[in-house]
């Protein structure tokens, strides 16, 4: 929940915008229980059939959403030979009385099935990500081509020149929406001055324009593995609110007087220009964090040093107070220069330097929070994260329970406590996995107006913190943007925008931006699953896996390296050990102990000679590929690897 610096809590689902010429009904008549509108997905190549009635060769094809729930849909066509296995957008027309399915009409052309281009383009439309090109009237309320800062604009409104100062920014290599930067420097009077400095985006974005009525509707950039979908045209979005190094840019400024303690002494707002002196990847900070104390150090390096110095006091601080350090099986792809198709695979490593970011953005978030609900308690944008039912922790206690550990859920800071103890020497893995797999049992957070929800309820859980919101990321997400114009309201350099003003509208906007962001996380992690997808058909490989789960006819794995997790059904594992054997083959689970016995069917004895025994959390080995007739995009298939073979059901 932290942007691009830390990880993210999600959930939920997306749909596409796009309308059909007139709503879908159920069966029976009456409106179906979600109002369909048009689908993307798959004609079925082996479904076209002569319509009757219909001499001008048309056909019937059934058409299959990539939404799953939602049934397959009957189309006429003359063009099925055409369609056939390819991906369509689908208006829906209606879904007559009794019919087992909807009717509906083909309304354009993806591409071919397994075309990489095509399958993009239907994971957007599946999830209703905003993708088109901006508009002519967006377009026209940007400046113009080469606007720069004269020193009217640098000094309007009360903005601060901070061009002085060591400002640095921190970000992944090949970063070009760089919307945050830092600096820390000593001051005579021996305190320590740090702060945050964001992309003044509103500057640009003034509000009600056609400019801020996208932003507000797509409400976030979406990440996908491959490219960027932005809330922003790309001229704010990469050059003049990205704040790239030897440029001089607007900036919302957060400055904190601290002690060498990290204990806040003052802090102050303000809308600044600054001037980065290094854009920086997580790895060159890493480098400077790395260099003994004795080294010389420059400004840069000094500023770059200071900051995780504090940063470590803060991070034990909020852990302290129960905030959890949560884990997911993040990857990171390497592609093909020309296909951009993926050639490499591997965990995402965090390291110190994004720790030193993420913790600077949580305070300035924090503090933001703090100083716009002050001014407007009623209109305050928020981000709330509530604490998880004992019932959605149920099976994880359960799981871990069985092989001696015990998580404590009563408290963020008793499940931190619970989770830091749950330790294998020999296999540090392991705890890594109770956190992905305790980030699953939690709700998402969620935008919400401060003056509908009760006060009480403002608690962020994961991160122990009484407020929160977001500040830090207006280049990408909306909700910044209006934590921006409430904060220029409190400190008196813009007023309030009408709209920011409105109870109501704060409330559905907070709606939206939940929406649009689930629907961004879905986007994002199908673009994972798809290239994992076109890697593995080229690439199949073992790999170690642990046991996630023990089902009654399966279990499932998480293979650490790849992100990838996925079930092995015991009956396909029986019969490929039994071809094995040359013997039936049995299994018997234990839901108590969360384990399973395979073994030889004796027709005395019942249960023969073992042959495997698995529990949960076991590390065990795996082979992942891909099935499917090549046409399509297939998915993936992961095969138990035992004594060298491959159980292949």
């Amino acid at each position: 929940d932290h942007g691009q610096h830390g990880p993210r809590l999600a959930g939920g689902t997306g749909r596409s915008p796009q309308p059909g010429p007139q709503k879908a009904q159920g069966p029976g008549g009456g409106h179906h229980p979600q109002e369909l509108e048009a689908l993307a997905g798959r004609i079925d190549p082996l479904s076209a059939r002569a319509a009757e009635g219909e001499a001008d060769g048309a056909q019937l094809v059934q058409f299959r959403p990539a939404e799953r729930r939602m049934p397959p849909v009957l189309l006429l066509t003359r063009r099925a030979a055409e369609l056939a296995d390819c991906l369509v957008v689908v208006g829906l027309d209606q879904w007559p009385v009794g019919a087992p399915q909807p009717l509906g009409h083909f309304v354009s052309l993806l591409g071919r099935a397994g075309d990489k281009q095509a399958e993009t383009q239907l994971l957007l439309h599946e999830f209703g990500v905003p993708h088109g090109a901006f508009s002519a009237a967006v377009m026209a309320c940007l400046p113009p081509a080469g606007w720069a800062i004269t020193p009217e604009v640098a000094r309007e409104g009360g903005r601060q020149d901070l061009r002085h100062l060591p400002v640095v920014s921190i970000d992944p290599p090949g970063c070009k929406d760089i919307d945050d930067a830092l600096h820390c420097i000593r001051l005579p009077n021996g305190r320590l001055e740090a702060g945050v400095h964001i992309a003044d985006v509103t500057y640009f974005v003034q509000p009600d324009t056609a400019l801020d009525r996208e932003a507000a509707a797509r409400s976030t950039s979406t990440y996908l593995v491959d490219r960027r979908l932005d809330m922003l045209p790309g001229y704010l979005t990469t050059e003049l609110c990205s704040l790239r190094s030897s440029e001089d840019h607007l900036a919302f400024s957060v400055i904190w007087q601290m002690d060498d303690q990290a204990n806040i002494l003052d802090v102050r707002f303000c809308k600044s220009v600054i001037r980065s002196v290094a854009s920086l990847t997580y790895d060159e900070a890493q480098v400077m964090l790395d260099e003994p104390a004795s080294a010389a150090s420059s400004p840069l390096s000094s500023s770059v040093r200071l900051l995780n110095q504090l940063a470590r006091l803060l991070r034990q601080r909020r852990i302290d107070t129960g905030a959890l350090t949560l884990a997911s099986p993040e990857v990171r792809f390497k592609l093909d220069a020309d296909s951009q198709h993926p050639t490499d695979v591997c965990m995402y490593a965090l390291k110190e330097a994004n720790a030193l970011v993420e913790e600077w953005m949580l305070l300035a978030n924090i503090t933001v929070a703090k100083k716009t609900l002050r001014h407007f308690p009623t209109l305050g944008v928020l981000r709330r994260h509530c604490p998880p039912s004992r019932e959605m922790f149920a099976p994880l206690l359960a799981a871990a329970g069985a092989v001696g550990v015990q998580l404590d859920i009563s408290s963020s800071k008793t499940l931190a406590d619970s989770l830091d103890r749950a330790e294998r020497p020999d296999d540090p893995y392991f705890n890594k996995l109770l956190r992905i797999l305790s980030t699953r049992c939690m709700m998402p957070a969620q935008y919400f107006c401060s003056g509908e929800v009760p006060k009480d309820q403002f608690h962020h859980y994961g991160l122990a913190a009484p407020v929160y919101t977001h500040f830090t990321s207006p280049i990408r997400r909306y909700a910044d943007v209006l934590v921006h114009r409430l904060l220029a309201a409190a400190i008196e350099v813009a007023p309030l925008p009408a709209a920011n003003a409105d109870r109501a509208k704060q409330r559905e906007q907070c709606a939206h931006m939940n929406r649009r962001h689930r629907a961004a996380q879905h986007a994002q992690r199908a673009s994972v699953n798809m290239h994992t997808i076109m890697f593995f058909r080229n690439s199949p490989c073992r790999e170690p896996a642990y046991v996630l789960s023990v089902a009654a006819d399966r279990f499932s794995v998480l293979i650490p390296r790849f992100g990838v997790e996925g079930p092995i059904l015991l009956p396909g594992l029986c019969s490929a050990l039994a071809k094995q054997q040359g013997q039936q083959v049995g299994f018997e689970v234990c839901a108590v102990a969360h384990s399973l016995q395979v073994f030889l069917q004796d027709s005395v004895k019942g249960k023969g000679k073992m042959l495997l025994q698995l529990q949960v959390f076991q590390k065990v080995q795996v082979f992942i590929s891909v099935e499917g007739d090549g046409q399509g995009a297939g998915h993936l298939s992961i095969a138990l690897v035992l004594h060298d073979t491959v159980l292949s059901g």
